[in-house]
């Protein structure tokens, strides 16, 4: 049985196609056209995934990621947003206030399947075994407690910062091409171009402070954690 995705849009054309598409895969799929008809659904019965219009006739969708992330029992749905507004600075909104993934319209219903499937693969694969704590100058992080530190004090990542941040620690020293980051944090399968990797770095190293020159850009080629601090 597949996995309970709700789709939360108000354009009901384009709500029933990727209901249409999901169902096809073989998700079991909820729809809602407003954002709180969507947390009543949520409270009625929590899906595993959720695909979040931005422009909702209510609530914004930014609002509902936002309420989500806030309750201890709603706080690790994925959600990948939905939304016309394409430019950087949106992304950046949609992923600081806890989105998973941001795909713009228009966008083909096949590249938003992969997507939705490649955060529920991830969700559903083993913890690696290995180190607990990686410790970097000022940078410690704690994995099993899901904490990160820089000088002593706690910063607050998203998920996919915090697995963006760990799988360059875990290499440390070595060059990550995008596409590389894109198939291991994402779970993306090759050949799907994004910018979502230099978006989710750009904001990283804006939270990490004086630990921001931690991680190096190679040029042309992808990013590095640094082997001597």
């Amino acid at each position: 049985m597949g996995s309970r995705i709700l789709v939360v849009e108000d354009e009901s054309d384009l709500a029933e196609l990727v209901a249409f598409n999901l169902k096809q895969a073989g998700h079991v799929v909820t729809t809602a056209g407003t954002g709180a008809t969507a947390l009543a659904e949520i409270r009625r019965q929590r899906p595993d995934l959720i695909v979040l219009d931005v422009m909702l006739p209510d609530i914004t969708g930014l609002e509902v990621c936002r309420r989500l992330r806030r309750e201890e029992g709603t706080a690790r749905i994925p959600v990948v947003m939905l939304t016309a507004k394409g430019e950087e600075v949106d992304r950046v909104v949609g992923f600081e206030v806890g989105a998973d993934d941001y795909v713009t319209k228009p966008f083909s219903p096949r590249e938003l399947l992969l997507r939705i499937e490649a955060i529920l693969r991830r969700l559903g694969a083993p913890d690696e075994e290995g180190p607990q704590t990686f410790t970097i100058g000022e940078l410690v992080l704690d994995i099993s407690g899901h904490r990160v530190t820089v000088a002593g004090e706690e910063i607050g990542l998203t998920a996919l910062e915090f697995r963006l941040l760990l799988d360059l620690a875990k290499r440390r020293g070595r060059v990550q091409s995008r596409n590389a980051l894109l198939e291991r944090v994402w779970g993306y399968a090759p050949g799907i171009e994004t910018r979502t990797v230099d978006t989710h770095v750009k904001r990283l190293r804006e939270k990490l402070g004086v630990a921001s020159d931690y991680i190096e850009t190679v040029r042309g080629v992808g990013y590095r954690m640094r082997s001597e601090i």
